[in-house]
């Protein structure tokens, strides 16, 4: 049985500024996310990593090139259609964790599905389970002041979650964590993978961070440099990993990983 097309981008260019300064930030890259799929997008500063990361998930409009979500062309569908695609088929995961601090965790968890209509008991039911999922059941009751940084950034992951999208995009998520619960964290993504919950586009400077992905592209000057697959153990798909970033100039990014 084949895998669903989740995402297609064909020759996808984005620039910024006016005609004689203008910037060209991606130069014509072809991309198709699957629903098994697990990417991690590296690369250095201004390679274009966020640009990508913006348009794939339609927070942004590419200058040229078509960017097809769930089959249909978003530059040609109507904003309503958009918000809807956006609320039933993706979820997003940030750095900072954007959880509302006057919420409990269970209820920024639920909110997703509240704001879309769902009962307070499925809300309740549904939150309880990812909790459970994520080894947050003993603090859904706590506040994101009284929480880490491992188990806000969970319940960031929980929250992208309970809607049951096709397809999880996270911005350097294990930025603002520490070794153990980045680490946690990872562990959780290659879970939500494996039981096919969600595709996953990961943006990331960490070549350990992206060691988790099936796959790894690396952006350069507005194009994709490399296109790595996974075959191994993960230990090895991170000497690899660190191979091309030498081969590259040996950097992709300022950040340190977070260990093996």
């Amino acid at each position: 049985m084949s895998e669903k097309k989740i995402v297609e981008i064909k020759d996808l260019k984005k620039d910024y500024g006016q005609k004689g300064f203008l910037t060209n930030v991606l130069k014509g890259i072809d991309m198709t996310i699957y629903s098994n799929d697990f990417i991690a997008i590296m690369g250095p500063s201004g390679s274009g990593k966020t640009t990508l990361l913006n348009i794939l998930s339609s927070i942004d409009k590419p200058t040229q090139g078509r960017v097809l979500l769930d089959g249909k062309d978003i530059s040609k569908i109507s904003n309503n259609e958009l918000s809807e695609i956006r609320r039933e088929k993706i979820g997003f995961v940030f750095q900072d964790y954007n959880l509302l601090d006057t919420m409990t965790l269970q209820d920024n968890i639920a909110l997703p599905l509240s704001l879309n209509g769902v009962g307070g008991k499925r809300c309740v039911e549904k939150s309880k389970e990812l909790g459970e999922m994520f080894g947050l059941t003993e603090h859904l009751n706590k506040y994101p002041y009284q929480l880490s940084g491992g188990q806000k950034q969970r319940g960031a992951v929980c929250r992208a979650l309970i809607t049951e999208p096709e397809i999880l995009f996270a911005d350097e998520p294990t930025g603002a964590l520490d070794s153990k619960s980045g680490k946690d964290l990872l562990e959780c993504f290659k879970g939500v993978n494996e039981r096919n919950q969600a595709a996953i586009l990961m943006v990331t400077h960490d070549a350990f961070c992206a060691s988790y992905a099936k796959n790894v592209y690396i952006l350069s000057d507005g194009v994709i440099k490399y296109k790595l697959q996974r075959n191994g153990r993960r230990k090895e798909f991170y000497d690899y990993i660190i191979e091309i970033q030498a081969a590259v100039g040996g950097e992709l990014g300022d950040e340190v990983g977070v260990g093996l």
